[in-house]
């Protein structure tokens, strides 16, 4: 049994806040490059929406130019067409130069009917691209504005790693070095980190499972290094930090 001071229970259990606020911060700064491509991520997307909108309306306009491109051959055509007819010196001839200018009206107006419905879509895209435009733009002061913040956070969490490291420094030199090496073998043992943890109405908090009646008794003398006998954490009282002298 190694004895122990009610003032050693209570370093330990401030060590253990030490650790446990230093590893969530280390855990914190692992995921920060995870972070930043997810920001990057979000914004290559958008980039990406942005481009495809883009390719979208250049092909809308490419449309556009070849249509305008087939109403004016067409145009050019009817004109010799109609030069043609006051040539003819058949009935046949003319019936078939009046058909064959009829025709090429009908697919005239047809492709000015496709045209116009063209335009109406391409001031819809040119719409939605210039929303998007704008969009992007803000997303980007967005991003830049979260990498700062994440910059800013990183900065803090390492001035408080620095300080955790100076404030666990000097209260282990207060702890029997015997105690030290129990307690770190101890949280080596435990997944979460965890080498203490507070005993409360005969329930572990470490594991949440009932400890034996005498166990919690004995807990409540303060005298003693005791262990969790499910988890084999170093347990204590949870009273014992505030009971009196």
């Amino acid at each position: 049994m190694v004895n122990i001071t009610r003032e050693q229970i209570a370093t330990l259990a401030q060590l253990q806040r030490i650790l446990s606020a230093r590893d969530r911060i280390k855990s914190k700064l692992v995921n920060l490059p995870e972070r930043l491509s997810t920001l990057d991520s979000d914004l290559q997307r958008f980039a990406h929406d942005l481009e495809n909108e883009e390719s979208h309306l250049k092909e809308l306009n490419r449309r556009y130019r070849s249509l305008e491109s087939d109403v004016q051959v067409n145009l050019g055509k009817i004109q010799k067409s109609q030069q043609k007819l006051r040539s003819v010196k058949t009935n046949k001839e003319y019936q078939s130069s009046l058909k064959e200018i009829d025709d090429l009206k009908t697919s005239t107006s047809k492709l000015e009917d496709e045209i116009l419905a063209l335009l109406e879509e391409m001031d819809r895209e040119e719409a939605v691209l210039d929303h998007k435009k704008d969009e992007y733009s803000k997303r980007v002061v967005e991003i830049q504005q979260e990498k700062e913040n994440l910059q800013q956070e990183v900065e803090e969490d390492q001035k408080t790693l620095d300080r955790l490291k100076a404030d666990w420094s000097n209260l282990s030199g207060q702890v029997e070095a015997v105690l030290i090496q129990i307690f770190n073998r101890v949280k080596a043992q435990q997944k979460d980190g965890v080498a203490i943890a507070p005993a409360k109405n005969a329930i572990c908090q470490g594991c949440n499972l009932n400890i034996p009646p005498q166990l919690y008794n004995e807990l409540q003398r303060c005298d003693s290094l005791k262990t969790c006998p499910n988890c084999e954490r170093i347990i204590y009282w949870e009273n014992q930090e505030r009971r009196p002298e």
